[in-house]
């Protein structure tokens, strides 16, 4: 396997891992920063509140997104699974 092959696998494996975290770190990052702007102005420090929040819409939101999320994943290892043959049989190191 040469050195652009291991280049070009690890970027997809790359953009696969931020595809498929990107709705849900979104998300949380968004309610973080709304939750923190409600606790600054009504003055409740409870990290409790944060985390709930958290928790609650990033399952909202695995839930609404799973199916995508599973049909990118089968996909990816179903692409990466048929390069394998490619990879290594055509480069004559086998």
């Amino acid at each position: 396997m040469d050195p652009q092959s291991v280049v070009d696998i690890s970027r997809e494996a790359l953009q696969a891992v931020l595809l498929l975290s990107a709705p849900v770190l979104i998300v949380a990052a968004i309610v973080g920063i709304v939750i923190g702007l409600l606790q600054a102005v009504t003055q409740i420090h409870d990290p409790t509140v944060l985390f709930v929040a958290r928790l609650v819409t990033v399952m909202v939101v695995l839930g609404v997104c799973m199916p995508w999320l599973v049909e990118h994943y089968t996909q990816y290892s179903r692409d990466t699974w048929q390069q394998i043959p490619q990879t290594v049989f055509a480069r004559g190191h086998l």
